[in-house]
């Protein structure tokens, strides 16, 4: 594992690490709402470079090292909750294009692209835009951005629109609510794990602004459904039959969009990247970079 690095592309800066020999085919990881790349974990990072992948992980724009937007402002609550967002700040178009930015600034030209949750929706959105570039895509725990698939149970909802955590132990707090509610139900992390995640990524930097920008994003997007059948990459699609933040019909219907795509429905897989699931989910991975 390489130190964190920033590098600059285009109007933002993001932050950066990889793992593996540089001369091994790249595969990028893209990280969800809120979160940061140390939510992809080391192990699992070192585990798909021990497949023989350059793996890079990065922070999103607004999302911990990277440039925060703050003087972009962020809409309100009832914007996010109705789905109606008059001008979000920026789209999901424009955070795919900062990670084939990215890729080009460390002279990599085409890379594996891996995505979790709003993720997963960066790296379809990637792979229908410059189809030359991405060699395989790897949708987890993701959807179309079709408003009859992937929706959330009311209690998830909850979490996902409730008012931002004002101090670090707030925030921690907060954050291990919310994954007993959003996690894997029977593959659960010991809470000293998920605490010292959440301790690391409150002291790497969130903003609040932030999430709410990001979000926007994801709302204003719409349904990506004709943009996914124009897909080529060898695509996998990761989900958790357990998942009440993006529930499976999600990820059945982005199977279902992409020609040729497999799907991978793991039983006690809730919205998270548990543990005991790495090594099943690092064959997929590695099995759907193979077949580019």
């Amino acid at each position: 594992m390489n130190e964190e690095q920033i590098t600059r592309v285009g109007d933002v800066e993001l932050c950066h690490q990889s793992f593996g020999d540089p001369a091994d085919p790249a595969l990028l990881l893209v990280m969800g709402l809120g979160f940061q790349m140390i939510a992809w974990p080391d192990g699992f990072c070192e585990r798909l470079a021990a497949r023989g992948l350059h793996v890079v992980r990065f922070d999103n724009r607004d999302s911990g090292r990277s440039t925060h937007l703050d003087h972009l402002g962020a809409p309100s609550r009832r914007e996010l909750f109705t789905g109606r967002v008059a001008a979000p700040a920026y789209t999901l178009a424009d955070m795919g294009a900062d990670a084939f930015g990215l890729l080009s600034a460390l002279g990599i030209e085409r890379a594996h692209v891996v995505g979790a949750s709003m993720g997963g929706m960066i790296a379809q959105t990637m792979a229908a835009a410059q189809p030359g570039r991405v060699l395989s895509l790897t949708s987890i725990m993701s959807t179309t951005g079709s408003r009859r698939v992937g929706r959330p149970t009311l209690k998830a909802l909850r979490f996902l629109v409730s008012p931002p955590a004002a101090t670090r132990e707030d925030y921690v707090e907060k954050g291990l609510r919310a994954a007993r509610v959003l996690g894997s139900p029977t593959l659960t992390k010991s809470e000293a794990v998920r605490r010292d995640l959440l301790e690391r990524t409150w002291d790497r930097g969130i903003t609040p602004a932030g999430f709410a920008r990001q979000l926007a994003a994801i709302v204003s997007d719409g349904d990506r459904t004709a943009a996914l059948r124009t897909i080529r990459a060898p695509t996998l699609v990761i989900h958790g039959a357990a998942d009440p933040l993006i529930r499976p019909s999600g990820g059945l219907a982005t199977r279902r969009a992409i020609p040729g795509a497999n799907l991978l429905l793991l039983d006690a897989m809730g919205h998270d990247l548990p543990e005991p699931l790495w090594p099943v989910m690092v064959d997929g991975i590695a099995g759907n970079a193979a077949r580019a």
